[in-house]
């Protein structure tokens, strides 16, 4: 028997979703439809009558209304659905279920450090507090770039390199506000994070995120492991560049004595990430993840799913799967926040998707927000926490961060992740020092065409060759073969130092 040309989703959906270009005259015959026009990959085709005002369905969800009268067989897309705002029915926890834990926990080679926390890199940091030290800092990191250096690190081969993560804040802003604190936060749970060996911090000097204060805020404590001086007090740019390549080569020989040991899985956690979305990301790729993350939970890991303005329209699902009223609360606090802060600068909470995501079949916030929920699997939500705040609970945690993809994975490492999961549909070129980013193709047709920045094709899901749970199982299993070191494709790019984006949150002034 062939392959229907399209996917159904749910039996009582009303669209289905084209597997491949669609020509009109096209006879879907399980749907017992013809197509009306040509429908692009992706793209959604009715399969009954909608009437104008009535829902559209996708994942038996509600995703948008139709805006006129839609024929079976006809292409639903921007020029017929729109988003309408619903009712959504909450059930705190109605939908959590007790985790059972596996059989044999599962293992990879972790660096574990002298306190107990484990590594899935060894890196020395350069951390910034302010804009106006980043060209000091990056030309420290410069100088042990082993593509142009190769003698600098010829004799530390367990160090994995020496990186800057330079930002644009720091001044302008208060001094007691929100901005600061979270700046200060997101900088401080980089410089706890066990994938730096050691961290340098330069300041300037009469910046507003003066260094005393981050270690304050913080609670860090300057030795060998971390260590901070200015510009203005060292005596300009020269010397501090040349103070800063001593501390480092100071730091080295210590950074450098590590070894890979197996550790349980419990030390992985996992940041959730898509970008790039397509018609098929809530598909293939989004839910092979959420099999993967389902089983990281069950070996005692955790993960971190994210972007408030990408799940918006969807939140009573996550709701539902709450351990408690209380985390239920919090994530529905966040949004209420996200309404607030949208309306008074002059924005909509659907205002999203991209033109990318469009043109790969999306076409609403809520259809997006259904499909990157997938992500996080069916696992329990255990906590939900603020930008960049610490993830110390086991399972899925949801933190608050903006869709941006750099912003909100930048709140995710601050918050302890040390592997990153991206999810594709467009392509997308990322990386996140410190912690190793993993690409996940949705389609087979964007694997073929930029495997030199996709780790793994979830597109086999939409070609029928294999199932979302086998495709999950094959994501764990990178997982922890990536924890062990295996080298991502943004890792052998050079990928991570500029996708370093604290949020910013006020005005600047």
């Amino acid at each position: 028997m062939s392959q229907s040309p399209v996917i159904r989703i749910h039996s009582a959906d009303n669209v289905v979703i084209a597997r491949r270009q669609l020509l009109g005259g096209t006879v879907v015959a399980d749907e017992a439809i013809t197509v009306a026009g040509l429908v692009p990959p992706g793209h959604k085709v009715a399969t009954r009558p909608i009437a104008a005002g009535e829902a559209v369905r996708r994942y038996d969800q509600v995703i948008g209304v139709a805006t006129q009268a839609i024929a079976p067989g006809q292409h639903v897309h921007t020029h017929n659905l729109a988003f309408s705002d619903f009712a959504r029915q909450h059930a705190p926890g109605a939908g959590a279920q007790p985790t059972v834990p596996a059989a044999e926990p599962a293992t990879f080679d972790g660096i574990v450090r002298a306190d107990g926390r484990v590594a899935t890199r060894n890196y020395i940091g350069v951390l910034t507090s302010v804009n106006c030290s980043a060209t000091a800092a990056r030309a420290i990191a410069d100088h042990f770039r082993r593509d142009v250096r190769p003698e600098s690190l010829a004799n530390y081969p367990n160090v994995d390199g020496v990186v800057a993560l330079t930002h644009g804040m720091g001044c302008a802003t208060a001094s007691d506000g929100e901005e600061l604190q979270v700046l200060r936060r997101t900088l401080g749970g980089y410089a706890r994070h066990p994938n730096f060996a050691a961290v340098l911090v330069v300041g300037l000097g009469c910046e507003t995120n003066q260094i005393q204060g981050l270690i304050a805020q913080e609670g860090l404590q300057e030795g060998a492991h971390l260590q901070a001086f200015s510009i203005q007090d060292t005596g300009g740019t020269a010397k501090t560049v040349a103070r800063g390549i001593e501390l480092i080569r100071g730091m080295l020989p210590e950074a450098n004595r590590v070894a890979r040991q197996p550790v349980p899985a419990r030390h992985l956690t996992v940041g959730l990430q898509c970008g790039g979305s397509d018609g098929y990301s809530g598909i293939s790729a989004n839910p092979a993840l959420g099999a993967a993350v389902d089983r990281l939970v069950r070996h005692g890991g955790s993960a971190i799913l994210s972007e408030t303005p990408e799940i918006y329209g969807g939140e009573h699902l996550l709701t539902r799967r709450a351990v408690s009223r209380e985390v239920a609360d919090r994530l529905l606090a966040r949004i209420a926040w996200w309404e607030a802060y949208t309306a008074r600068n002059g924005m909509q909470m659907d205002n999203n998707p991209s033109a990318g995501n469009k043109a790969g079949g999306l076409t609403t916030i809520l259809e997006k927000s259904l499909g990157a929920i997938a992500k996080s699997g069916t696992t329990n939500l255990v906590d939900v926490v603020e930008f960049a705040q610490p993830c110390t609970a086991r399972g899925l945690i949801y933190m608050d961060t903006p869709g941006y993809d750099p912003v909100s994975a930048t709140g995710q490492v601050a918050g302890g992740a040390n592997l990153i999961c991206f999810t594709t549909g467009r392509g997308s070129a990322y990386g996140c020092a410190p912690s190793p980013s993993l690409k996940l193709s949705t389609n087979t047709a964007l694997w073929l065409k930029q495997q030199d920045d996709i780790d793994i094709d979830c597109g086999t899901i939409v070609d029928g060759a294999e199932s979302v749970d086998e495709v999950g199982e094959r994501i764990f299993r990178l997982m922890l073969e990536t924890a062990s070191g295996r080298i991502t494709k943004s890792e052998q790019h050079g990928y991570g130092q500029n996708e370093f984006v604290p949020w910013q949150l006020g005005a600047v002034m």
